[in-house]
């Protein structure tokens, strides 16, 4: 497939197939998550690889959307698959290069659709419009229609044809989404990025409590030195005058 057009490392989630609802670690820990095109399918692909096993094998399409639910994760929708995504990065920089280069190939997606579908119709066209030998010499059979390529009915069938397939696609989300709550997808993720706060602000706490007992030892010798020396200015008053 060749080597990645961008890669990024991520913690890598799946939609329960169960509920629909809540997330399911597909991997232990931060694995690479890369875009590639695959030339032999004319296609872009998201993958990612966890040891042996493919954790994503995603075929991006101009119907999908990338959605940033926090600061630091995102999510998005695999009709094909019937599942959804989600990644956890480790900051916003990370989040928001992954989002640009989502967007750059979906586009790019949906040209190489359109130049496909361009093709496709060509060859059908030209296959339809190529003349025909008849063996009878009958005067009642008579030779079909030759179908102009770049006439008004190929621009016409070419846009039937892909208004079908993005109906199609747009239906298979909109029945997948229908399953689960956006709202509780949401709250998962929220709790993803309050997860990653809560062990700054204890690692924070532990700081803090360092530095007290830091200064406490401080304050104790600071007592015991001015309690030295108020006993030795009692009983020697002469080193007033010294």
């Amino acid at each position: 497939m060749g080597q990645p057009i961008f890669s990024t490392r991520a913690h890598v989630f799946q939609i329960d197939p169960a509920t629909k609802r809540n997330w399911i670690p597909a991997s232990k820990h931060a694995v690479s998550v890369s875009f590639f095109f695959d030339s032999n399918r004319n296609v872009y692909r998201i993958i990612s690889v966890g040891g042996t096993k493919a954790i994503i094998n995603c075929i991006v399409t101009p119907s999908m959307t990338f959605t940033k639910t926090s600061q630091k994760f995102g999510q998005w929708a695999d009709s094909r698959a019937n599942t959804v995504y989600g990644l956890g990065f480790a900051t916003e920089q990370q989040l928001h290069q992954f989002s640009e280069k989502f967007k750059e190939v979906k586009d790019a997606a949906r040209l190489a659709r359109e130049k496909s579908q361009d093709k496709e119709l060509a060859n059908t066209a030209l296959s339809i419009a190529a003349p025909q030998v008849s063996t009878d010499l009958s005067d009642d059979l008579q030779s079909p229609p030759v179908m102009c390529v770049n006439g008004p009915e190929d621009k016409l069938f070419r846009s039937q044809s892909a208004d079908i397939t993005l109906s199609s696609e747009k239906e298979r989300i909109k029945k997948m989404l229908s399953e689960g709550s956006i709202c509780e997808l949401n709250l998962e993720a929220e709790l993803f990025t309050l997860q990653d706060s809560n062990s700054k602000l204890v690692a924070a706490l532990h700081e803090a409590n360092a530095n007290v007992e830091q200064w406490k030892k401080q304050l104790c010798f600071r007592i015991i030195v001015c309690a030295l020396q108020f006993k030795l200015i009692k009983y020697n008053p002469i080193h007033l005058y010294l």
